[in-house]
């Protein structure tokens, strides 16, 4: 991490956090920040260790380093999300494409590489708290199981995509989080700001211009055939508006 000068006091917060990180200088140092900011932090070098350490309520965010151990932090990655939607933040210090493609795609809400500063530490991990303190907290309730809109229906369960005949749509980790981030914000204009905040941080290269490429693909997936009104609309100077009525089933 790199070395800081005196910070602007920062607002207490609450939350549980697991840190799973082998390097003990790192690990003691990441914890007493976290701690200093209103964390309750619990550190674990490995995977075993992470789940003795685990509460049965659960935590509120995981930090997973990748380079762990034994069973690496990717495979402990797919046994948390086998069994929970637990926020994740992967922490490496290999900033490889692939890892990060990776991670996300298991998953994981952010990826942070190593050296990091502590404000974009900290402002990484209240995003991710925040995102996850606004989604549905009962996926599972009837009334968020599907949203159906122009004919096509998006199944919250199983992240199945069908189209107005039928067919099923695929769709990558990061146009699903995107289609998501539309359903539940139907009317609405977003900017490009507020899409990759609420968009989980799916995207390997964070910018307006990564936003806009995403639209694309996304558009070519749902988006009527040529004459017919969009459903995704861009808005000059402004971003972007999911024009289709949303219902829940």
């Amino acid at each position: 991490m790199v070395p800081q000068t005196r910070d602007i006091p920062l607002p207490v917060d609450t939350g549980h956090i697991i840190l799973v990180e082998d390097d003990d200088g790192l690990r003691m140092l990441v914890t007493r920040l976290l701690n200093e900011s209103g964390y309750r932090v619990s550190g674990s070098r490995n995977a075993a260790e992470f789940w003795r350490i685990l509460p049965a309520g659960g935590a509120d965010l995981i930090l997973l380093d990748i380079m762990l151990p034994g069973t690496s932090g990717l495979d402990l990655l797919r046994a948390v999300r086998a069994r929970s939607t637990v926020p994740v933040i992967m922490i490496s210090a290999r900033n490889e494409e692939a890892d990060r493609v990776l991670g996300l795609e298991l998953g994981a809400d952010d990826y942070i590489a190593k050296p990091f500063g502590r404000p974009e530490f900290l402002a990484r991990v209240r995003a991710v708290l925040r995102r996850a303190s606004i989604a549905p907290s009962s996926p599972s309730s009837p009334k968020a199981e599907t949203l159906v809109f122009s004919g096509w229906r998006l199944d919250l369960r199983s992240r199945l995509l069908l189209d107005p005949g039928g067919a099923s749509v695929d769709l990558s980790g990061a146009e699903y989080d995107l289609l998501l981030v539309f359903l539940e914000h139907p009317g609405r204009v977003l900017a490009r700001e507020t899409i990759l905040e609420l968009s989980r941080a799916r995207l390997g290269s964070p910018t307006d211009r990564s936003v806009d490429k995403l639209v694309s693909r996304l558009r070519l997936k749902i988006d009527p055939f040529e004459g017919a009104s969009p459903i995704i609309k861009t808005i000059r100077g402004a971003g972007y508006m999911f024009a289709s009525k949303v219902e829940r089933a």
